[in-house]
């Protein structure tokens, strides 16, 4: 399949450019800067020019594109960037498909599991509410833009959990802290992070581009698990103590509307489409990923 990226750069587009590849698909990816091989493609979102025919052919075209959301604090300039560098990527792919004869079939657009706020130990299928909050909003207004797509076109809105990597990502810095012993369970450890490990993150969108699945999908891993269990097997597979918790008003003082938007909310999700699917993860449970961090 030819398949268009935006947002390629990342450590799940960077991940997922090279599994697609791997697997044999074609894989275009959209730069900034001046392209620097033929499998690239230069746009500009926030001028909102791409030309049309840098989708011409593509099968699926995955949208990774946005600011990172917890690398700097949220200023109020910092959250209009958050909003603007999403909307208008997702608007500038979506306008370059309605310019085309024949759009690509499918579109997978990003989103986050933010869309459900702060929702304590609810269990979140797809069809649940919205919650509150500046990420809730965004995630709205992220998907709705995707929607935006020309009719015909099989939209996705990958409501995304917290992706779990040696490396990097969401946990990049909490690890190293964990393999010294000082790390610990985040405010009271009792609100839950769906979680996903980096594989599975890349196999989901792999498996997404060749089915039928249209609407919001949950991308995490099926079993449930709160802070204070997501520390403990962490902590466990390396073999260190996880006792040093850092109480919320620690984080609201350091880290501000990122404590309560990031770090301190509760989203119990479940993947149902998935699993109603077939998809199957490589890291289902979280002693299986914990492993996979510890490099076991």
């Amino acid at each position: 399949m030819h398949i268009v990226i935006a947002g390629a750069s990342g450590l799940i587009g960077t991940h997922l450019t090279a599994t697609l590849r791997a697997a044999g698909h074609e894989v275009v990816t959209l730069v900034r800067r001046t392209p620097s091989s033929p499998g690239e493609v230069q746009w500009d979102p926030a001028a909102r020019r791409l030309d049309p025919a840098a989708l011409s052919g593509a099968g699926t075209v995955i949208n990774l594109s946005g600011a990172g959301i917890g690398d700097r604090p949220w200023t109020r300039h910092r959250i209009t960037e958050l909003f603007t560098s999403r909307l208008s990527a997702t608007r500038t792919l979506t306008a370059a498909m309605d310019r085309l004869d024949v759009p690509p079939a499918t579109f997978i657009s990003q989103s986050a599991s933010g869309y459900y706020g702060d929702s304590g130990p609810a269990q979140l299928q797809e069809n649940a509410s919205p919650g509150a909050g500046v990420l809730a909003r965004l995630c709205l207004e992220w998907e709705a833009a995707a929607h935006e797509a020309p009719a015909g076109v099989r939209v996705v809105t990958t409501r995304m959990g917290i992706v779990l990597n040696p490396t990097g990502g969401a946990l990049g810095r909490l690890l190293p802290l964990i393999r010294l012993g000082v790390g610990g369970p985040l405010g009271n450890g009792r609100q839950y992070w769906p979680w996903i490990t980096l594989p599975d993150v890349s196999a989901t969108f792999a498996f997404l581009a060749g089915t039928e699945i249209s609407g919001p999908v949950n991308v995490c891993a099926p079993e449930q698990a709160d802070v204070n269990t997501l520390t403990a097997a962490l902590a466990s597979a390396l073999h260190r103590p996880a006792i040093l918790r850092v109480p919320a008003p620690a984080l609201r003082l350091v880290l501000g509307k990122l404590a309560d938007e990031l770090l301190l909310p509760s989203q119990r999700m479940e993947p149902a489409v998935l699993k109603a699917a077939g998809f199957q993860w490589q890291h289902p449970a979280l002693n299986q990923a914990a492993a996979w961090l510890a490099g076991r």
